[in-house]
């Protein structure tokens, strides 16, 4: 029938979830155009500005000296802040899903304060930092803090999901134990810094500044070697992580194999992050704000969520590196500084909400 009121039902019903997904993936795109557009404006600014021309020529490999800068020096910098961004924000949203936890990320969860350890006990036994005639600090042997690095952030996480998987640790717990990896990785480093020299000690406090100068091409092929994969589980699963929203048991009467999901996510979401906190230092909150900042405007379907997330956090790290390359120019600030800025008011606004709901 032409006037049957179920068809116009289900026509209404049709349109308002195409506007619902239009609206999202809207937000998408926009936030996608403003990372093109930041990556364009992140060519041009620094030490030595280039305008678009010099920028199209030194691709084209007509202009030696711009072609050296853009090559050598801006290109990897900028991919590495979208990739680091980018495994931070997915790592937190997965992270804050499967542990029911909105304060759950990779910085609070351990990993970072891992990777501070790993990496001072490098510089401190090995003697893998040091400081030059002019007063400059230096990591002397990079490759053994990032291994060092790499291993104490992952030790943590692993030791946390040892503890879920043979004593059944709820998402609860696990975010309590990674409170006290935290601390304990703290405690570690201090005893470190304590007995180190001067030397040793500048060293260690320079490296655990979050810098994205230091990446070269190799490293940011690696933080793509695991991001890429880990983010493709991440989007494949999101409809398991949808159903866990509601609840381990509603999950599980819909099919989700839900200690499995956790694990695994849990797993690859501290690679993603171990690999990009021993690369370039220790970036906070980036994991923390872009997901719940993004839930703000598009809600909690982890559909849209999940590449949304990403990609408003690799915008975020590179508007923030970008500053701080300028703001007080010639002097580059490092860009931890400014993510602990912009995420320490987040967190307390966090702590004070949960605490509300909580009664």
């Amino acid at each position: 029938m032409k006037g049957d009121p179920l068809r116009l039902n289900h026509k209404k019903i049709i349109e308002r979830y195409r506007g619902y997904v239009a609206r999202k993936i809207g937000v998408g795109l926009v936030l996608f155009l403003l990372l093109v557009f930041t990556c364009l404006y992140a060519l041009n600014i620094g030490s030595y500005s280039l305008s678009l021309h010099e920028i199209i020529k030194a691709f084209l490999g007509e202009n030696l000296k711009a072609s050296l800068v853009l090559w050598n020096i801006r290109l990897p910098r900028i991919i590495g802040a979208v990739l680091v961004g980018a495994s931070l924000a997915v790592s937190g949203c997965v992270m804050q899903c499967i542990l029911r936890n909105p304060l759950a990320s990779p910085f609070t969860m351990g990993i970072s304060h891992g990777a501070v350890f790993g990496a001072s006990l490098a510089i401190g036994i090995l003697g893998a930092g040091a400081t030059e005639s002019t007063g400059k600090v230096f990591v002397n042997n990079p490759y053994i803090v990032v291994i060092f690095a790499f291993s104490g952030s992952l030790f943590g996480m692993l030791v946390i999901l040892a503890l879920a998987k043979l004593k059944g640790l709820g998402p609860g717990a696990m975010v309590l134990a990674g409170v006290a990896m935290g601390s304990l990785f703290t405690a570690a480093t201090t005893f470190i810094q304590y007995f180190a020299t001067e030397q040793q000690l500048a060293a260690m406090v320079y490296w655990s500044f979050g810098d994205l100068g230091r990446l070269v091409w190799k490293e940011v092929w690696i933080i793509a070697a695991i991001f890429l994969p880990s983010f493709a589980y991440f989007f494949l699963k999101r409809w398991d992580y949808n159903a866990m929203e509601s609840g381990d048991e509603t999950a599980k009467s819909l099919g989700v194999r839900v200690e499995r999901v956790r694990f695994i996510g849990a797993l690859l979401a501290s690679l993603v992050t171990s690999v990009a906190v021993s690369l370039v230092g220790i970036i906070g909150f980036i994991g923390l704000i872009c997901p719940h900042l993004v839930r703000l405007l598009i809600g909690g379907n982890h559909r849209f969520l999940i590449p949304t997330s990403t990609i408003f956090g690799a915008l975020l790290l590179l508007i923030s590196d970008s500053l701080a390359r300028t703001i007080i120019a010639p002097v580059v600030l490092p860009v931890g500084v400014l993510t602990s800025f912009m995420g320490a008011p987040m967190f307390i606004f966090l702590l004070i909400k949960t605490k509300k709901s909580l009664g």
